[in-house]
């Protein structure tokens, strides 16, 4: 569960500061249907750059945004249907684009339910406390971006091979930032800095999004719901939701699946990793090229007992695509060879390298399960290349010119030629094997207790439904926090 208990005197404390710095917070369930969201406030919006840090764009953490850089509002969610042409596969696979998110990437939304639920209990004092947002990418950009819109203080932490983009950025909006030695795959380099941190500095507080459970609540009760809303909205007589297929990262996005789970019983949950690390297969090892999802460890927050598969993804794949997807050459021939409709090619730039990874593994999944074209896989597409001008620069230096020869060949390879190796559907006891994994990192190394591991596993509908059904207990103390600083009456 998700802790609550307040804090009165950090709380008085905390509404003061928002009073001053003008802070109004949304709710859970505006962030589902912006619709709830006052008039007054969307007004003020439509004033605002997507990315403007000003604290209005709170409200601008949604699947719903219109897709503008600057004056929009809301509106469906925001998708790309990936055509058969493309994918080789007769399934529809569905994306939901992250790039209309303030930071370009739905990790805002994670850290969001992360640290509002400490404010608005007065847990977190942002006149004493930093916030630390340890991070393999955009996790610590959400976290950094949201603390400056909430008065806040942070420090960003992530591995100091991520792309030059978002060291740049955090540079300008983070209080400090500490790059840790390695990659994406890195995630225990960034444990041991938060361990340091805490031992050496009285007024950190740590968010670590794999442990966090309110990554999972926003994860659940938004991603969610907004699949859902988009499934409904699309699909046509007779077509199933098959189910929903994410890479792990810190299995925030997981959670979605949970909601859908419910909402669609008989569709399925795919969590996705890198092959060259491939930590939920075989309890790999090793480095790799897929920005923003970590290894070498499952995250606290995986519900691996509602998982039913694990898919590997090559990280070679996800580069060849990323070519393929942005450089001339590659367009066009998609264009004129491959049959993808200009529109549809027009809009590849929304995947940025995990995205295509997340793509891949629902190309991976429909080709498994056999699926036909009444059949519905939804994935997200965490960012956009935005984050990644800088690799595209460094494959053409390493690699040369991209010709629209490489394009057939990496279209041929890396897309129509995925096969259904390296993956697994998981049984019971593939499912525990993989939720023990969780012992070595969490409770030897992280000051977890194996009490706590086992309610996870066996007080499965306690821990997990306990935790999801918080969010009105959540939205009540966030309406209370904004009744308190009468900044709404104000409006």
């Amino acid at each position: 569960m998700i802790d609550l208990r307040i804090n009165e005197s950090l709380l008085e404390r905390t509404i003061e500061r928002a009073k001053e710095r003008d802070i109004i917070i949304p709710t859970f369930r505006q962030m589902q249907n912006p619709d709830e969201i006052p008039e007054k406030i969307k007004a003020q919006l439509t004033k605002l750059g997507l990315w403007d840090m000003n604290s209005r764009n709170l409200f601008r953490i949604t699947w719903h945004n219109e897709p503008k850089a600057s004056g929009g509002l809301y509106g469906g969610v925001n998708y790309i249907e990936l055509p058969s042409a493309l994918t080789g596969v007769p399934a529809r696979i569905v994306a939901m684009v992250g790039k209309w998110f303030p930071t370009g990437c739905h990790k805002v939304g994670a850290s969001f339910g992360c640290l509002v639920p400490r404010l608005v209990t007065g847990q977190f004092d942002p006149s004493f406390h930093r916030a630390v947002w340890p991070s393999t990418g955009n996790y610590c950009r959400g976290g950094a971006y949201n603390s400056a819109l909430l008065g806040c203080e942070s420090i960003a932490i992530l591995p100091e091979g991520m792309s030059r983009e978002r060291f740049e950025w955090l540079s300008k909006v983070a209080g400090e930032v500490i790059a840790t030695p390695g990659c994406e795959s890195n995630v225990k380099e960034i444990f041991d800095k938060t361990w340091e941190l805490r031992t050496t500095r009285d007024n950190v507080v740590i968010f670590n999004q794999f442990e966090e459970l309110g990554n999972c609540l926003w994860h659940y009760h938004v991603t969610g719901h907004a699949i859902a809303d988009l499934f409904e909205s699309i699909k046509r007589p007779g077509d199933c939701f098959a189910g929903a297929c994410f890479t792990s990262g810190s299995a925030g996005t997981m959670s979605s699946g949970d909601y859908l789970k419910k909402a669609y019983p008989k569709s399925k949950l795919a969590a996705g990793e890198a092959l060259q690390c491939p930590t939920l297969l075989c309890n790999g090892f090793g480095d790799h090229r897929i920005e923003g999802i970590g290894d070498k460890h499952v995250p606290w927050i995986h519900n691996v007992r509602n998982t039913d598969m694990v898919i590997a993804i090559d990280d070679n794949d996800s580069i060849n695509l990323l070519r393929l997807f942005n450089e001339p050459a590659g367009r066009e021939y998609l264009k004129r060879e491959a049959g993808v409709a200009p529109e549809i090619v027009d809009q590849l730039g929304f995947l940025g390298i995990s995205g295509i990874a997340n793509v891949l593994c629902a190309v991976k999944f429909a080709k498994y399960y056999e699926l036909s074209g009444k059949d519905v896989v939804a994935t997200v597409l965490t960012d956009s290349v935005d984050m990644y001008s800088s690799r595209l620069e460094e494959l053409r230096r390493a690699e040369g010119a991209y010709t629209g020869a490489q394009a057939a060949a990496g279209h041929a390879r890396s897309m129509l030629g995925q096969r259904t190796d390296s993956m697994e559907e998981l049984t019971y006891a593939a499912r525990k094997r993989i939720h023990n994994l969780k012992y070595y990192t969490w409770v030897e190394q992280q000051g977890k207790t194996v009490e706590e591991l086992k309610a996870q596993w066996y007080d499965y509908d306690n821990y997990w439904d306990g935790m999801h059904n918080q969010v009105d207990e959540v939205d009540a103390l966030i309406t209370s926090f904004n009744e308190r600083t009468g900044l709404l009456k104000k409006l």
